[in-house]
């Protein structure tokens, strides 16, 4: 069967991936530059026979997740930065009771309210746990509507399999952007495998009452939690580290970057080659769990440097730095605000460290 095609914004291939994915809820809130992934949902849900909800806040939105999500239904929402900010007591409450979900942030400027242009600054928030507590969500990175749209589509599967909630981490240029996408085929929702930890009664799976929650007072049952979770923390990052590489093999330079990030500097990369100048491109599609051991690995070559090019004020070079642990040089070149860099001022900053 051909695969259907078609020309979308990043915000409705979100969406409609996340329908195709078998979303059975969506709960959301409006805010910029995200606006047509919600009116997606709502166009598209309702006659799909799922549920809609534009919720009073984003912190209903996300309860709303929750408790959808602990009737073992795909639930998600969706917002930009400010509002994720918001949802973060939420994210916590889902990890705390180990209850898959998705997540989308088409990321916008900061701090505070901000703009609505596109940004990175949320990466801490992202891959350190937003919320309280100790906890993690997986984060996945595209770099393009298509990349948008099978990262959101496989996010309902990851989620599921590991019982965490996914961020898909986004920016308002992928967002907003249009390009042609090679939609998945839709799932049959029947036939996803049942869950039996869900709450509810369902006499069809011959199961009783189950609670599900993520207080416990118990201080030394709640420590015990919390360790089982880390050890599936761990299987987790050894099952889907995920990174793309470009010219690395040679490279004097290595630029890491993620998302809008990385697309400009996929071009500075071949700007560079172009001028007889060794840059390669290291680009981490999951952000959590972070690719350290390979990029550790690329630190061993004699005399390589890395940049880390976002648009924050550095925020990723961090984990760079972890990955390299001293065996490198590890700069950053960003901008901030919204502002977007482009090849030339990545090259003219990758030139610069080559030189130093």
């Amino acid at each position: 069967m051909s695969k259907e095609i078609r020309l979308m914004k990043g915000n409705e291939a979100i969406g409609e991936a996340a329908i195709r994915a078998g979303c059975a809820s969506y709960f959301g809130y409006p805010i910029t530059p995200q606006n047509e992934l919600t009116a997606y949902m709502a166009a598209n849900m309702l006659p799909a026979g799922r549920i809609f909800i534009q919720a009073e806040s984003e912190v209903s939105a996300i309860n709303m997740v929750y408790g959808a999500a602990a009737t073992g239904v795909r639930a998600m929402t969706s917002s930009s930065s400010p509002g994720i900010s918001l949802k973060q007591e939420g994210i916590s409450y889902l990890c705390g009771a180990d209850l898959p979900a998705v997540v989308v942030n088409v990321a916008r400027a900061g701090p505070g309210l901000g703009g609505i242009t596109p940004a990175q600054g949320d990466y801490f928030q992202s891959t350190r746990g937003g919320g309280h507590g100790d906890y993690h969500t997986i984060v996945l990175a595209p770099k393009g509507v298509q990349e948008a749209a099978d990262l959101t589509f496989e996010a309902f599967e990851l989620s599921d399999k590991y019982k965490i909630p996914v961020l898909v981490l986004a920016d308002g240029l992928i967002g907003q952007m249009m390009e042609s996408v090679v939609l998945p085929d839709p799932v049959d929702m029947a036939a996803l495998p049942r869950k039996p930890w869900a709450v509810g009664h369902q006499a069809r799976d011959k199961r009783g009452v189950n609670h599900v929650s993520s207080m416990n007072l118990d201080p030394a049952t709640l420590e015990k939690a919390n360790l089982k979770r880390e050890a599936h923390y761990d299987m987790v990052k050894k099952e889907l580290c995920r990174y793309e590489e470009m010219q690395v093999e040679d490279a004097d330079l290595v630029i890491v970057a993620y998302g809008t990030s990385a697309r400009v500097s996929m071009s500075t990369v071949q700007a560079g080659r172009a001028k007889g100048l060794k840059i390669g491109l290291f680009r981490p599609i999951t952000l959590w769990p972070f690719p350290y051991e390979r990029i550790a690995a690329l630190a061993e070559k004699e005399g390589r440097k890395f940049l880390s090019v976002e648009m924050s004020m550095g925020q990723m070079v961090e984990d760079v730095r972890l990955a390299v642990n001293g065996r490198a040089p590890v700069a950053h070149y960003g901008r901030t605000g919204g502002m977007i860099h482009n090849e030339e001022e990545v090259l003219a900053a990758a030139e610069r460290m080559l030189n130093a």
